[in-house]
């Protein structure tokens, strides 16, 4: 399933471009901060595959106003980097690939 190219942003990661998109409304379960916020990333010329990454922060528009960091260009490189480590093909057809980065998250009580 492609991004939807609204909203999404483009970045390189090592000559190669990729867009990243993330959710502009919080889920229920992030909302309340009891998940972390997830961010997408496909091939932004041959979109395949989509990594899908969960991060360790809570969705920054939560309703319980839990602090959250921005998310940074840079860590994007960086996901992308590691889920190529670990077997993402992004120009490849298939399910969505996950990444967990999200150890370290506390869910509000």
């Amino acid at each position: 399933m492609a991004l939807v190219r609204k909203g999404s942003r483009r970045i390189d990661v090592d000559g190669t471009p990729y867009r990243w998109r993330l959710r502009g409304r919080p889920t229920y379960s992030q909302g309340l901060a009891w998940s972390p916020f997830t961010f997408a990333v496909e091939h932004a010329d041959t979109p395949g595959t989509t990594l899908v990454v969960t991060t360790n922060q809570p969705h920054a528009s939560n309703w319980i106003g839990r602090e959250a960091e921005p998310v940074l260009p840079s860590r994007v490189a960086a996901a992308v980097w590691v889920a190529l480590r670990e077997g993402w093909t992004p120009t490849a057809p298939g399910s969505a690939f996950h990444l967990d980065q999200s150890a370290g998250f506390t869910a509000s009580p």
